[in-house]
């Protein structure tokens, strides 16, 4: 259930579909309640706001490039545009690139490439630094979902959805027209992996292509089909991004990570760093045939000789240490650097010298910037407290996007030395300024084995001395994930500060950024040592912040985070005045069958249903129905192929048949996420009114 997506394109342009009419006999809402205070922060503010991401910088290290989604909620729509502005002093500007422009990136003369519609496919445009001059350099026949240009600029690598088995990409082409025109709506499959995330496999996978670029600076010649003959996908489907591939130093080739799909692809983590000519020969190297488990993020130094990448150890385990290895490109010698840095890196960077990698990674409820020494293996950290989604080396620093609880994402400055406080480059949010947020803190306790473990408390807005407050205890996802000192547009914790809760979360055992023993904790235990987490987290902050209401108390969760709501309302619901469910494991025997990504549930309860059946049923919400007694609100997205939708229905049959005060919120349009404004707002809208009836000013009159 583990999200692995990177902050790159993932806020390109969208225009999203109207939400489906309501049905006519649909009960009304709970009535959620109103701000805390005035000005406070709330879910229509957040649910409205700018979000930035992206940020590139120029080759001469002086101009940041970022993208901005600005939300119309009224229309149901998003769009995003492209800005710039110096890294030093200096104004931001929209560059007026035509709409629906995505995923800049300089070339190496400094010229701009970005993605953009040319009668109805996505192409690779190319521009002038400021923006002017777009034009389109590809007219390829399919979409082009991700691309590269090489590092001497005369190439340019795209990824194109095609038919792996089609000779060639017109064949290819040809084939999709045809399915596009027969009557029969019937789709057969000889091998698993039918559907993925949010999307049922329409045969086709992301493949390479290499096309030439001619002296006026476009596409010219016939694209070569680089990755022929590989049966996978790069980038990966459904997050991967030009992450997964890059040019070797000497624009003669393309590095690559993928999966093998065959017949074992939904339990395999193996993906392998493959090396490929641009003959289109159908010929490759695995670089890292010795692992089997997951190698991504291939990078090359400066002086070409080392390939940096990130491995983990554990086939099968989704959410095991990225460690950082290092292979001598001449001799083929791997290294691992920092190895006793327990820490999972994520995108790597190299410094301008190739001495050192750049890299981020949680770190005790943060995540921070660090530079690693490919020397000796120090890793030194080079921000403080906060996210780091994202970061460019830019003229004497780091341009740098970061978010905490209380601040949406923005860009900052810092220099290499780092010894004054980062510089504020973006204020994209500039009406948050005086919205009162509530005062956030990290605690600890001894949790699971008398194991340190770490926590947040919030206070709601316009908190009062002497006062108590109801209480929102939010239950992370993942399960390997974190509620650390970060922004969502999600679960905001702020937006419950903002209605009057005060706001408790634990990073129980198995959440990131403690270590990887602390994460591995949880496997195979889902319902004992997080539980254990909870109970004593839930304790010690009722015995150390007396403003929270023990007697006034729900608890709230997704994914993971809606499995442990159905395991507590089982096996701890004396706390609860109300349970709120987001896309939750109901069984978890069947999820280990109804589920795509099978490496997961098979390493979480040790093997296949077949082989662990105990494993599998130890922990299994399904098993103690007969002890629910506490309302529930389920909300359940169609188009969760991770957690589908019987899960979502039984929690509520068995609720209703229980005769437990309960509501389904039922989105058909909506995946493991709800992404879509307006069914955004509904769920904030449900979800706080849930709330407000059971522990909010609602709740008095019952």
């Amino acid at each position: 259930m583990r999200q692995r997506a990177t902050l790159s394109a993932a806020v390109s342009a969208l225009v999203l579909a109207v939400a489906a009419p309501a049905l006519a006999q649909t009960p009304p809402a709970p009535q959620p309640p109103g701000p805390a205070t005035a000005n406070a922060f709330t879910y229509q503010d957040m649910i409205a706001a700018n979000r930035l991401g992206d940020p590139q910088v120029s080759p001469d290290g002086k101009t940041v490039l970022y993208s901005l989604t600005t939300t119309d909620v009224a229309a149901n729509k998003r769009a995003s545009t492209i800005w710039s502005r110096p890294v030093g002093e200096g104004e931001a500007t929209q560059l007026a690139l035509p709409a629906g422009a995505n995923t800049a990136r300089f070339a190496p003369d400094g010229s701009l490439l970005f993605l953009a519609a040319v009668d109805g496919t996505s192409q690779v445009w190319r521009a002038a630094a400021d923006g002017t001059g777009a034009r389109a350099i590809t007219t390829l026949p399919l979409d082009v979902s991700a691309f590269r240009i090489s590092p001497n600029g005369s190439k340019l690598a795209v990824s194109l959805a095609v038919y792996p088995d089609a000779a060639d990409l017109a064949a290819s082409v040809a084939r999709k027209a045809e399915v596009a025109g027969v009557a029969t709506t019937g789709q057969v499959y000889d091998r698993t992996f039918v559907r993925h995330w949010d999307t049922w496999n329409d045969h086709t996978q992301n493949h390479l292509f290499v096309v030439t670029l001619g002296a006026d600076g476009a596409a010219s010649g016939d694209p070569v089909w680089v990755t022929k003959g590989f049966d996978g996908d790069t980038p990966s489907k459904p997050f991967g991004d030009e992450a997964d591939f890059v040019f070797t130093p000497g624009s003669d080739g393309i590095v690559f990570s993928a999966r093998e799909a065959g017949k074992t692809e939904p339990w395999s983590t193996n993906f392998d760093l493959y090396r490929a000519d641009l003959s289109g020969s159908g010929q490759f190297t695995n670089l890292t045939d010795d692992n089997d488990a997951w190698d991504a993020g291939p990078v090359f130094s400066p002086d070409g000789k080392t390939l940096a990448y990130r491995a983990m150890a554990r086939p099968g385990f989704e959410a095991d240490r990225y460690q950082i290895r290092l292979r001598d490109m001449a001799t083929g010698e791997v290294r691992e650097v920092a190895a006793n840095w327990d820490r999972s890196a994520d995108t790597l960077q190299w410094s301008k010298d190739g001495s050192k990698l750049y890299t981020t990674a949680g770190d005790v409820g943060q995540t921070r910037l660090f530079s690693v020494d490919v020397r000796n293996g120090m890793v030194v950290p080079i921000t403080g407290p906060g996210h780091v989604s994202a970061f460019v080396q830019a003229e004497g620093g780091f341009v740098f996007a970061q978010d905490t609880l209380t601040t949406s994402s923005d860009l900052w400055f810092k220099t290499y030395l780092g010894r004054e406080m980062p510089r504020q480059l973006t204020d994209v949010n500039p009406s948050f300024d005086d919205k009162v947020f509530g005062e956030a803190e990290q605690f600890t306790f001894a949790g699971w084995n008398g194991e340190e473990v770490h926590g947040y408390v919030i206070k709601p807005a316009g908190y009062e001395e002497g006062r108590k407050y109801p209480v929102a205890f939010l239950i992370h996802g993942g399960p390997q994930g974190s509620f650390g000192n970060g922004w969502s547009y999600r679960w905001n914790p702020e937006t419950y500060a903002g209605a009057g809760f005060a706001v408790v979360m634990i990073d129980f055992h198995g959440s990131t950024g403690y270590g990887q023993a602390f994460t591995d904790a949880i496997s195979q235990h889902w319902g004992d040592r997080p539980l254990e987490d909870l109970q004593k987290g839930w304790a010690h902050a009722l015995s150390a912040y007396d403003f929270l209401d023990g007697d006034k108390a729900c608890a709230l969760g997704a994914s993971y985070g809606g499995y442990m709501v159905n395991w507590i309302a089982g096996n701890w619901n004396q706390p609860w005045k109300c349970l709120v469910n987001h896309d939750g494991v109901f069984d978890t025997f069947a999820m280990g069958h109804e589920t795509e990504e099978l490496w997961f549930t098979e390493w979480e309860n040790g093997g296949t249903p077949w082989q662990n059946p105990r494993g599998y049923q130890e922990f299994n919400p399904a098993n103690h129905v007969q002890d629910w007694r506490v309302p529930m609100l389920v909300v359940q997205g169609d188009k969760d192929f991770r957690i589908p939708t019987a899960q979502g229905l039984s929690t509520f049959n068995a609720l209703q048949r229980r005769g437990i005060d309960s509501r389904l919120l039922f989105f058909p349009n909506e995946n493991h996420w709800v992404l879509r404004p307006a069914n955004s707002l509904q769920w904030h809208n449900e979800v706080f009114g849930w709330l407000n009836r059971y522990i909010g000013d609602d709740a008095a009159g019952q």
